[in-house]
C-alpha cells in the first residue's frame, strides 16, 4: 500500500461563510498580521485562550494529546478560516494545540478588541453566534464519526470530508489530489497506520476507491455514506 494519499491544494468551503463581507472587513480592521513558518505553533494545550486566528494564507492543524503520548488531528484549517477558543465568561486555556503545516500568514484578533467590536455592532454579534454554532456542530459530527460506527465508519466519513473540502469531480468520480500520509489519516480517526492500510486495501478491493501515484480517487461515494450512516450534513459542517 502506498503510504501517501492526497488532499487538494485549492481552498474548499471556509467556516466564515456565515459572516458577511462587511463584518469580515470589520474583523480585519482589528487583527494584526503575523507570518508563521511550517512546523511552528500558534498555541499549545494549556496556553491562555484569549485570541482568534484568521488564515490569510497557508494551513493549520489542531491536535489533541492523550496521556499515552498519541496525537489526534481534530481539525484542518485553511485560507479563509477563522478559529480559536474565546470564552466570554471566564479566563480559559486552550484544550488543543495549533501547528502550522504550511508557511502561513495569519491575522490575530485579541479577545478584548473583539468584545468591543461585537458590543458596537449587533449584526456582527448575531453572525458571530452563528459561527460559534457552526464550530459546535462540526465538533459534534466529528466525535459522532469517531465513536458511533467504528474505525471503518470513521475512515469512510473522513474520505467524505476530504471530497467535500478538497475534491474535484472527474466524471462520476471525485479526485482528492494532495498528499497526506496514512499515519496522518490514522491520527485523524484515532487508529493505527496498519489498520488504515488494511481498510484502504479493502475499499480498493471493493472498487470504492482507487489509489495511484499517491492520489486517491473516490469511485463510489454512496458506499462510503452507507458505511458511516451519513446524515447529509452541509459541506460547511462535513469538512476537515
Amino acid at each position: 500500500m502506498n503510504e501517501n494519499v492526497s488532499l487538494h491544494e485549492e481552498e474548499g468551503v471556509q467556516n466564515t461563510a456565515c459572516l458577511s463581507a462587511e463584518n469580515l472587513a470589520r474583523l480585519e480592521q482589528i487583527m494584526y498580521e503575523s507570518k508563521f513558518t511550517m512546523g511552528s505553533h500558534l498555541f499549545w494545550e494549556g496556553d491562555p485562550a484569549d485570541k482568534l486566528y484568521f488564515i490569510k494564507s497557508g494551513r493549520v492543524k489542531l491536535t489533541k494529546s492523550s496521556d499515552e503520548g498519541r496525537h489526534f488531528i481534530l481539525y484542518m484549517y485553511q485560507k479563509g478560516d477563522l478559529f480559536g477558543q474565546v470564552d466570554p465568561f471566564r479566563q480559559s486555556t486552550h484544550v488543543f494545540t495549533a501547528e502550522v503545516i504550511e508557511n502561513s500568514v495569519i491575522g490575530v484578533i485579541l479577545q478584548k478588541d473583539l468584545e468591543v467590536l461585537i458590543w458596537q455592532n449587533g449584526d456582527l454579534a448575531v453572525e458571530f453566534m452563528k459561527w460559534m454554532g457552526l464550530l459546535h456542530r462540526m465538533t459534534q459530527t466529528k466525535f459522532r464519526d469517531l465513536m458511533m460506527f467504528g474505525k471503518h465508519g470513521a475512515l469512510c466519513s473522513l474520505l467524505i470530508r476530504l471530497t467535500n473540502s478538497y475534491g474535484t469531480e472527474q466524471g462520476n468520480h471525485i479526485l482528492i489530489p494532495k498528499t497526506h500520509t496514512n499515519t496522518e489519516l490514522a491520527d485523524m480517526i484515532g487508529a493505527t497506520r496498519e489498520s488504515v492500510n488494511r481498510m484502504l486495501s479493502e475499499l480498493r478491493q471493493a472498487n470504492v476507491i482507487h489509489i495511484e501515484n499517491s492520489h486517491i480517487l473516490v469511485k463510489d461515494l454512496s458506499y462510503l455514506r452507507n458505511i458511516c450512516h451519513c446524515e447529509s450534513c452541509p459541506k460547511d459542517i462535513c469538512r476537515m
